[in-house]
C-alpha cells in the first residue's frame, strides 16, 4: 500500500512554565508528542511565604527547552507556538526591564509566585468590602489572586517598584509579550486572577474602593487594556528577537495563552470519545469534567450559561473553551477523593450536568487514585493518551493560532485522544457512601470550628 504522505507534517510547540520547571513539548496535529524536554527554574524564599522567581531565568528557560524540542525537524513545518504558565506576577518597569519585587532590591528577582502568601492583610480588606466582583470567585478572593500582590506592592515597596513599574504581567501574558512584543493579555488570566469580566472589563469602583486608582487613570495600560481569547493569534506572531531565542523562524503564530491547569483542562476535556461507549458521546463538552491532578487539584466543568457555584470560582467567560463559562474548584486540599464528589455535588446543584471525568496530571499516573475517583463518583474516568496533557493543551492554542482549525473545540477533538477508561466498580458504592456521609459532617465541623475562632 502506498504509505507515503501527501502533504508535509504540520507541528505546534507547547510551552509550560510550572513552578519549579519549564517544558516543552513538540505536538503534531494529532496531538502526539514527538519531543519533550524540561529545564529547572529558580526559587527564592527570602522570608516566609515570600517566593519569588526571575522572568529572565524563565524565559532562558524557555528558549533552552524549545531549542532541544525542535532541533530534529524541519522548522518551516512549525505552524505555531503556545503558552501556558503558573499565575505568577511579573513585574517590569517602563522600559520593560526586571523591578525587584522585594526590599533587598535585588531586579532580577521581578516575579512573585502564585504560591506566595505575602498579601494576607491586603486580601482580607480586599474581602471585607464584599464588591461584587468577588461573587466571580466564589464570594472570597485568595490570597494567590493578583489584587492583593498588587495592594502589597503598593503599600510596601511605593517607590522602588510601584511608582517606577510600566507594567504588571500575568506570566503567561508576559510570556506571550516577550515573543511578539504585543502587551495584549489572555482573558483566561485577567478573568480568573484580576477580576475582569468580559461583558463589563474593568470595574472602575473595585480598583478605587481597594486603594488602587492608580490603575485606573492611565485606561488600565499597566494591568492590560487589549484582552484577547485564548489561542486567538497575537501580533504579527514571532518577533526576530524572540525568533533567534526560541530557535524558531519569525512570523509564526503566537497564541494568546492560559494558565497551566486550564491548558490541561484544555488537552483532555475537548476529545473525541467516539467507540469508548461513555455517557458524555453524542453530549455536548458540558457534560464533562477536567481533573488537573497535580500539587494541587482542580475541576474545570464548563457551561453555557452562568452558573454561580457557593465557594467554586467563576463562571468565567471564555476564560477555558472560547463561548463557554468555566467553574473552577477544588484547589483547597479538602481530601483529594472525597472533596472531588463533593465538588461534583455542588455543582451539579448549582446547575452542571456532569456524567464523565477526564483526568491528566501526575496522579493520573496512579491506577488506584484513578479507579478510586471512579468508584467514590460513581462516574466513568478517561484518562488521556498522552501524559503530558498540560503541553497538548498549549500546543492546541498554537494550532488555533495558526489557522489551521476552524476553532479550539475543533482543534481540542483531534488532537485531545482518549487513553484508558476506567469504570467504576459498583461493588464499593456503599463503603464509599458511608465515607462520603463522615467526609460532610468533617467539612460542616470544620465551618463550625472556623467560624467560633472568626469570632475571637
Amino acid at each position: 500500500m502506498h504509505s507515503k504522505k501527501q502533504t508535509p507534517e504540520k507541528y505546534y510547540v507547547g510551552i509550560d512554565v510550572g513552578s519549579a520547571s519549564v517544558r516543552a513539548a513538540l505536538v503534531d496535529g494529532f496531538g502526539t508528542v514527538i519531543a519533550h524536554a524540561e529545564q529547572p527554574i529558580q526559587i527564592w524564599e527570602p522570608q516566609a511565604e515570600h517566593y519569588e522567581q526571575s522572568s529572565a531565568d524563565i524565559w532562558a528557560a524557555c528558549c533552552s527547552v524549545t531549542k532541544k524540542v525542535v532541533s530534529g525537524v524541519d522548522a518551516s513545518h512549525i505552524r505555531g507556538v503556545g503558552f501556558d504558565a503558573t499565575c505568577s506576577l511579573v513585574v517590569v518597569d517602563k522600559q520593560f526591564q526586571p523591578l525587584a519585587v522585594n526590599c533587598e532590591g535585588q531586579n532580577y528577582r521581578n516575579v512573585i509566585m502564585w504560591m506566595d502568601h505575602r498579601a494576607v492583610s491586603q486580601v482580607e480588606r480586599i474581602n471585607a468590602t464584599q464588591h461584587r466582583v468577588l461573587s466571580y470567585v466564589g464570594g472570597v478572593m485568595s490570597v494567590e489572586m493578583q489584587p492583593p500582590k498588587l495592594l502589597w506592592i503598593k503599600e510596601n515597596l511605593q517607590e522602588s517598584c510601584w511608582e517606577k513599574a510600566g507594567h504588571f504581567f500575568d506570566l503567561p501574558d508576559f510570556l506571550s509579550w516577550k515573543a511578539t512584543g504585543v502587551t495584549a493579555r489572555s482573558l483566561c488570566t485577567v478573568v480568573c486572577k484580576w477580576t475582569y469580566t468580559s461583558d463589563k472589563g474593568w470595574d472602575d469602583s473595585f480598583w478605587k474602593m481597594i486603594g488602587l486608582e492608580d490603575l485606573v487613570e492611565d485606561k488600565y495600560e499597566k494591568i492590560g487594556n487589549r484582552i484577547l481569547s485564548p489561542g486567538e493569534s497575537v501580533g504579527k506572531g514571532l518577533t526576530p528577537e524572540a525568533a533567534k531565542d526560541l530557535g524558531l523562524p519569525e512570523g509564526i503564530a503566537v497564541a494568546a495563552s492560559l494558565i497551566d491547569a486550564h491548558a490541561g483542562g484544555l488537552g483532555v476535556i475537548g476529545a473525541d470519545v467516539k467507540g469508548h461507549n461513555l455517557p458524555c458521546e453524542n453530549q455536548p463538552i458540558t457534560s464533562r469534567v477536567a481533573m488537573i491532578c497535580g500539587t494541587s487539584s482542580c475541576h474545570m466543568g464548563v457551561s453555557e450559561t452562568p452558573i454561580f457555584v457557593p465557594g467554586v470560582w467563576g463562571p468565567y467567560f471564555s476564560a477555558m473553551v472560547p463561548g463557554l463559562w468555566l467553574n473552577e474548584g477544588g484547589q483547597s486540599a479538602t481530601g483529594k477523593l472525597l472533596g472531588t464528589r463533593h465538588i461534583l455535588e455542588t455543582m451539579q446543584a448549582a446547575g452542571h450536568h456532569i456524567n464523565t471525568l477526564f483526568l491528566c496530571g501526575g496522579l493520573s499516573k496512579n491506577p488506584l487514585f484513578v479507579q478510586m475517583h471512579a468508584d467514590i463518583t460513581g462516574k466513568p474516568v478517561v484518562l488521556s493518551k498522552e501524559v503530558e496533557a498540560v503541553l497538548v493543551g498549549a500546543a492546541i492554542l498554537g494550532a488555533c493560532a495558526s489557522g489551521d482549525f476552524a476553532s479550539i473545540q475543533e482543534a481540542m477533538a483531534k488532537m485531545g485522544k482518549v487513553g484508558r477508561v476506567v469504570q467504576p466498580n459498583h461493588e464499593h458504592k456503599r463503603f464509599y457512601d458511608k465515607k462520603y456521609e463522615v467526609f460532610l459532617k468533617l467539612v460542616e465541623h470544620q465551618r463550625e470550628y472556623r467560624s467560633i475562632m472568626d469570632s475571637f
